[in-house]
Parts: structure tokens; sequence; C-alpha cells
């Protein structure tokens, strides 16, 4: 009895399009590979994470994200999220400004799931914004980030080191105000 129910249970989920991606499946028309287990997933900045681009290619957060001596904000984002946009819109039109002040790093992560792909790429090359966006297609950050991302749009500022020294979670107007004035102290 408990063999068919999980035979049921996995016929009903195989077709899903909202479960991670495994080694040999696709987002788009692009071919995925992972390169660990989700359990082994690095805990601590930069991580080991594969992330996607809008053109397709994949890249891992431990090449992407460096200690380098300056603060790297990371802001977790989906399609469907207002807030999210509102965020981004208003980081967006004063981004090149607050580069001319101090130097950081920033990076827009799309924790859509996998079969919304499509609308990440057309958000991102509609917003145009001035900083990069990438796609976590197996949602790791889920797993390594406080909190599991619970609630979006959330915003993590890490120091120089890597050490997490500012956080938010949704959005409301002037958020951005004091995202600049902590990177300004980093």
């Amino acid at each position: 009895m408990i063999l068919y129910f999980l035979i049921a249970f996995f016929k009903v989920f195989q077709n899903q399009n909202d479960i991670p991606i495994t080694q040999g499946q696709t987002t788009g028309n692009q071919q995925i590979e992972i390169t660990q287990n989700p359990e082994t997933v690095k805990k601590e900045f930069p991580y080991n994470i594969s992330l996607q681009n809008t053109e397709g290619d994949v890249i891992n957060t431990s090449k992407l994200f460096k200690k380098n001596r300056k603060a790297t904000v990371l802001l977790f984002w989906m399609t469907t999220c207002g807030p999210c946009r509102s965020e981004l819109t208003a980081i967006s039109g004063k981004f090149n400004t607050w580069k001319k002040s101090t130097d950081f790093d920033f990076y827009a992560i799309s924790m859509d799931f996998p079969n919304r792909f499509e609308q990440f790429k057309t958000r991102v090359k509609e917003s145009q914004w001035p900083f990069p966006a990438y796609f976590d297609f197996n949602r790791e950050f889920c797993t390594v980030m406080p909190g599991e991302l619970n609630g979006l749009p959330q915003l993590f500022v890490f120091d120089k080191e890597g050490k997490i020294i500012y956080t938010t979670r949704r959005y409301q107007a002037g958020d951005e105000d004091k995202l600049f004035e902590v990177l300004k102290k980093v």
C-alpha cells in the first residue's frame, strides 16, 4: 500500500515545474549541470551556488563573489513580487551616484522557480538595471541564508571579510537610503 502511495506521489510531482532542477534537466533551452549535492552547499560567503545569467551562462558564486576588501550586497527577489520591483527600481535610480561615492559589489538574485526563467530574462532586459542579475535555478540560497529567504525582497550586506552586517526583509520607500548609509561605513 505504501509503495503504491509513493509511486502515485512521485508521478504527480514528476510533471511539476516548480521542483528543483537536477542534473540533466533544463530551464528554457539551456542544459543545466549541477556540481554538487544540495546538502553540501557551502553555508559561508562566497558560498558555492550555481547561478545563471540572462544569456543562460552558469557561474558559481565561489568565483563570482569575491572577498575583495569591499562590501557586497545581495538582493533576493522574484518576478511576481511587487515590492521587489519597487526596491530594485529605487536602487537602480540611485546606483550610479552611490558608486561614485563608495566602492561595493551588488547582485540581484532571482529566487523564481525554474519554470519562470523566461520571465526573469524579460524582467532583467526590460529593466536595464546598472547591476548584474542572476537566477538561482536550484533555489539553493534558501538553504544558506538566515531565515531561508522567507519574505521577499530580502537584502544582505556583507562586509569586506564576508560577514553579514546588515539585512532587510520586504521593502518600504526609503530603505534604499538606509542601505547607502551602511555602504558608506563599510
